[in-house]
C-alpha cells in the first residue's frame, strides 16, 4: 500500500505531513484524478488497484474541496486541480532519471552548505514511523468498519469483563490479518494493544463522525429537507430517539437517511434543548434548510416529543409540523391523544402485534378459533381469518377489526393461558395472560368502541393519504368536512356517549366482563361523592378522545399544510382527470413562496396544465410525484420543479419502495437484533453500510481529535 503521493516529485506523505487521500472507485472522477496528475503508466490501472494503492495528496486540492466541518474530508464530487508545473506524461524511465537529476543536485547542495547542528541529520527514520502509524491505523479502522457494516459488534458484548476477551470480534480479524504475513501491523499492535481497550470506542465514534459527515454533506448539497424521528429504542439501559432526515437529491428522486441516535433523558425543556444541540452544533445539520417535520412516538413520552416539535417551530417557524407516512393517519392520531385509555388500547395492540409474530402457528389457531365462534355465520367468519393474515394492527380499520374480533381473541387467549393440552410453551402462555388481562379491563373495551366510531369519520381521508396524487388532492379536499362532522360529535357528545356506552356494555356482558370505574379513578373519590361511571367514561373517554383527535388532527394538518397538500394536484395525472383547472388562488400563492422566480411562475403554471391536460388513448401520465420529478420535460419547467421537490419532502406523503430502504433497515435492525447486543455506533454504521467512507479520512478525523 503507497504511503506517498502519486504526482510526480511530490513529496506528498514522505517529508510533508499533507494527508493523503485515495483515487475514487468512481470510474469517471478516476480519470479526471489520472488526467491532472499525468502519470501514463496507471493508465490501465483498474479503479479498484488504484482506490488500493494510489494516493494523492491534500496540497492539490483547493480548500473548498473540503467538508471542514468534519475534519479533512474530500467532497464526494473533489477533483484535483492545484500542481507546481503542467507536467509532462512520466514513464517509469522518466521518473527515474528525474529522480536520479533530483538526487545529483541535493548532492551538489550539501558540499555548498553547511547543515546547522540543530537539524537532524536524516529525517527517514521519522517519516517511515508516521507512515507506519498511518498503514496501522488504516488496517484498525477497515476492521471496525467491516464489522460495522455487517453488524458484528467489536466487543464481546459478553458477561466476560477481562481485556483479552472484551474485543473478541475485532481480535479474531485482526490475528488473521497479522499471521496473513503483515509484519508492520504485528509491530504495531505489540507496541499499542496495552492501550487499546481505550481507544476502541474513539475509532468506533471516528468512524460514525465520518460516515454522518458525508450524510450531512448531501443534505446540504440538495436544499430543503424534512426532519423525521421515530419510536423512542432502549440501547444498554438507555433511551434514544433515531433522527432522520427526507430529501430529494440530484436526481430528483425522494431519498431518507438515517443521521444516528440522540440521547432521549431529561424533562421537556431542556430534553428539546439538548436534542437540537446534538443535531445542529455536533451533527452539523443546517436547520435553516429545514421545512417540515413528523415525530412518531406513543405513551409516556408523547408529551416530550410535542414539547421538542414545538421548539423546533420556535427556533424555525418555517418548518411545519406534519404526520409520518410509516404510520397510517388513524394510528397516528390515536397515539397522539394524551388519554390513559387510548394508550392503553395502543400498547395492547402492540403487544398483540409482538404476539402473533411469534410463530405462524398462532395465527392457524387463531383462526380456527373464529371458524369456531362464528360457527353459523361462515362469511363473517371468512373476512375475520383472512384479516388476521394481513398486519390488521397496522391498518386503517384497525379499531373497527378489534372490536369484531374482540370476543373471540379473548376466548381463545383465556385457553391459550389455561394450556391444559401442553402444547405452548410458559412464555406463551404467560404473554396471553398479559393481553387477556388488558382485554379484560372494560376502559380497555370502552376506549376501543369510542376509537373505532369516531376514526369511522377519518377512515377514508388516511386512506386516501396513502394513495396516488388524485386521493391525495381529494383528501386535502375533504379535510375540512371531515373536522366539522368531528366538532359536530364533540358538541352533541352526550347522545353519542349513550350509544357507545351501551355497545361496550353489550360486549362485555357477552364475555363477563365486569363494568365498573377504573381503580385508579375510584381512589381519588370521597364518600361523600357517589360514583357516576357513565359519567366518567362520558368525560374521560368519549369527549377526551373525540376532542383529542379534533386538536391533533387540526394541528397537523393545518391551513399551511392543506394549501401545500393541494399542490399535488400539479401531478400530470391528477391535472388530466381535472382537465387543467387551476389550483387555488391560495394555494398558487403558498407554491410560489417556494420558487425562485416568482415572476414567471403564472405563466409557467398555465404552459404546465396546457400540456397534461390531454391525453390520447396510448398515454399513461405519472400518478405520484416521484414519477413526475423522473419526466424528461422537468427542466422546461424550472418553477414546477422547486414546488414538486418541495412537496417530494412533506414527510406525510409515503414513500417508493426504493426510498424506504433505509427506514427498513432500520426497523430489522431493531426488531431483529437482541436488546444486550444493541450497540449505537454500531447500529448507525449497519444502517448506513451503503455509505463509502474513506478509511483515509477516517484516519485524519481520529489523528486531529482522538489521537494523543
Amino acid at each position: 500500500m503507497q504511503g506517498h503521493c502519486a504526482v510526480p516529485n511530490c513529496t506528498g506523505g514522505k517529508s510533508d505531513s499533507k494527508p493523503l487521500f485515495r483515487f475514487p472507485l468512481d470510474a469517471e472522477r478516476c480519470k479526471l484524478w489520472l488526467d491532472k496528475c499525468q502519470r501514463e503508466d496507471l493508465i490501465d490501472k483498474p479503479e479498484e488497484q488504484l482506490y488500493k494503492y494510489e494516493r494523492l495528496c491534500g496540497k492539490h486540492f483547493e480548500p473548498s474541496a473540503f467538508d471542514s466541518a468534519q475534519g479533512v474530508v474530500l467532497k464526494q464530487d473533489a477533483v484535483p486541480t492545484i500542481f507546481d508545473s503542467p507536467g509532462t506524461p512520466q514513464t517509469s524511465q522518466g521518473k527515474r532519471k528525474d529522480a536520479a537529476n533530483v538526487n545529483e543536485k541535493e548532492m551538489k547542495g550539501r558540499k555548498k552548505m553547511k547543515r546547522p547542528e540543530s537539524e537532524p541529520a536524516d529525517n527517514t527514520a521519522t517519516v517511515s514511523e508516521e507512515e507506519d502509524t498511518r498503514e496501522y491505523l488504516k488496517s484498525l479502522f477497515e476492521i471496525v468498519l467491516l464489522l460495522g457494516r455487517h453488524n458484528i459488534s467489536p466487543t464481546d458484548q459478553g458477561d466476560d469483563d477481562e481485556n483479552n476477551r472484551s474485543q473478541s470480534n475485532f481480535l479474531a480479524l485482526l490475528e488473521y490479518r497479522i499471521h496473513s504475513g503483515d509484519e508492520t501491523l504485528r509491530k504495531k499492535w505489540d507496541e499499542n494493544k496495552e492501550k487499546f481497550p481505550d481507544e476502541l470506542n474513539n475509532m468506533i465514534e471516528a468512524c460514525e463522525r465520518c460516515v454522518r459527515g458525508k450524510l450531512v454533506q448531501e443534505v446540504e448539497q440538495n436544499g430543503p429537507f424534512s426532519l423525521l424521528t421515530d419510536e423512542l429504542v432502549m440501547i444498554s439501559g438507555e433511551l434514544f430517539l433515531p433522527v432522520f432526515v427526507r430529501f430529494v437529491d440530484e436526481s430528483n428522486s425522494q431519498q431518507e437517511s438515517f443521521l444516528g441516535l440522540v440521547s432521549f433523558s431529561g424533562d421537556e425543556d431542556v430534553l428539546a434543548e439538548n436534542v437540537l444541540t446534538e443535531i445542529i452544533g455536533k451533527w452539523g445539520l443546517k436547520m435553516e434548510q429545514c421545512k417540515g417535520q413528523a415525530h412518531s412516538c406513543s405513551g409516556t413520552h408523547s408529551g416530550k416529543i410535542k414539547k421538542l416539535a414545538a421548539k423546533v417551530t420556535e427556533k424555525f417557524p418555517a418548518t411545519v409540523r406534519v404526520i409520518r407516512s410509516t404510520e397510517m393517519v388513524n394510528i397516528s392520531l390515536a397515539n397522539s391523544i394524551a388519554s390513559p385509555g387510548v394508550q392503553l388500547v395502543m400498547s395492547t395492540l402492540k403487544k398483540i402485534e409482538a404476539f402473533f409474530s411469534r410463530s405462524p402457528l398462532l395465527i392457524e389457531e387463531f383462526k380456527q378459533a373464529i371458524s369456531l365462534f362464528y360457527e353459523d355465520r361462515a362469511e363473517k367468519a371468512d373476512a375475520l381469518k383472512s384479516v388476521c393474515q394481513t398486519k390488521w394492527t397496522s391498518s386503517h380499520n384497525v379499531f373497527e377489526v378489534g372490536v369484531e374480533i374482540y370476543e373471540s381473541l379473548l376466548l381463545w387467549l383465556d385457553s391459550v393461558n389455561d394450556n391444559e393440552d401442553v402444547r405452548w410453551t410458559d412464555q406463551v402462555a404467560h404473554e396471553a395472560m398479559v393481553i387477556s388481562k388488558a382485554l379484560t379491563d372494560f376502559e380497555f373495551l370502552m376506549t376501543l368502541v369510542v376509537l373505532k366510531n369516531i376514526t369511522a369519520l377519518t377512515q377514508a381521508f388516511s386512506k386516501n393519504m396513502w394513495g396516488d396524487a388524485v386521493d391525495i388532492s381529494f383528501a386535502a379536499n375533504s379535510l375540512p368536512a371531515v373536522l366539522q362532522s368531528i366538532k359536530e360529535v364533540a358538541d352533541n357528545i352526550d347522545v353519542y356517549h349513550e350509544f357507545w356506552y351501551e355497545e361496550a356494555a353489550s360486549i362485555a356482558a357477552a364475555v363477563d366482563v365486569i363494568v365498573k370505574a377504573p381503580r385508579s379513578f375510584l381512589r381519588k373519590q370521597t364518600e361523600a361523592v357517589p360514583v357516576q361511571q357513565v359519567n366518567y367514561y362520558k368525560d374521560y373517554v368519549s369527549f377526551a378522545v373525540v376532542s383529542g383527535l379534533y386538536k391533533e388532527l387540526s394541528e397537523v394538518f393545518s391551513e399551511h399544510v392543506l394549501k401545500m397538500l393541494k399542490g399535488v394536484a400539479l401531478v400530470p395525472a391528477a391535472i388530466e382527470q381535472k382537465k387543467s383547472v387551476k389550483p387555488e388562488e391560495d394555494c398558487v400563492q403558498v407554491l410560489k413562496n417556494v420558487v425562485s422566480n416568482a415572476d414567471t411562475f403564472s405563466a409557467e403554471l398555465n404552459c404546465w396544465l396546457v400540456k397534461w391536460s390531454k391525453k390520447s388513448k396510448q398515454e399513461s401520465f405519472p400518478t405520484n410525484i416521484q414519477d413526475t420529478l423522473q419526466l424528461p420535460d422537468m427542466k422546461f419547467f424550472p418553477n414546477m420543479l422547486a414546488v414538486l421537490r418541495m412537496l417530494a419532502i412533506m414527510p406525510c406523503l409515503s414513500l417508493d419502495e426504493t426510498s424506504t430502504v433505509v427506514y427498513d433497515r432500520f426497523t430489522r435492525y431493531m426488531e431483529d437484533v437482541p436488546d444486550k447486543m444493541k450497540s449505537k455506533s454500531i447500529a448507525f454504521m449497519n444502517i448506513n453500510s451503503h455509505v463509502q467512507c474513506d478509511v483515509d479520512s477516517v484516519v485524519e478525523l481520529y489523528v486531529k481529535n482522538y489521537a494523543n
